[in-house]
């Protein structure tokens, strides 16, 4: 069972931000900006790979709940959208997750 599983199910504590049918949003525990938050399907997928074949009611369900974390952290100013994938793309949790980045200037190439 992946971290992200335990935090669903109330295992691990997480300061969440937004709750929906399809979606949990919670604030990173390193944050690389002001505001970090993570938004996960609450069905799993490994990667956006895994995610995109899920329903279109789970996956348009899973793009709205990020769009309404994103409406409820305020960032008028603009924010960035992240998925990482594999090792190399920096996936650490083998579950999707977007990360939410915002309140700050960010940079391109991100790293």
């Amino acid at each position: 069972m992946t971290l992200f599983e335990k935090i669903l199910k109330g295992d691990i504590p997480s300061d969440k931000v937004y709750e929906d049918e399809y979606s949990f949003a919670f604030k990173d525990i390193s944050p690389q900006a002001p505001v970090h938050v993570l938004v996960i399907p609450k069905t799993k997928a490994r990667n956006i790979e895994e995610l995109a074949d899920l329903s279109q009611e789970v996956v348009n369900g899973y793009l709205k709940g990020i769009k309404k974390t994103i409406q409820t952290l305020e960032l008028a100013e603009g924010y960035r959208v992240v998925f990482n994938t594999g090792e190399w793309g920096g996936q650490t949790v083998d579950y999707v997750h977007a990360h939410i980045l915002g309140k700050r200037q960010l940079s391109w190439p991100p790293g």
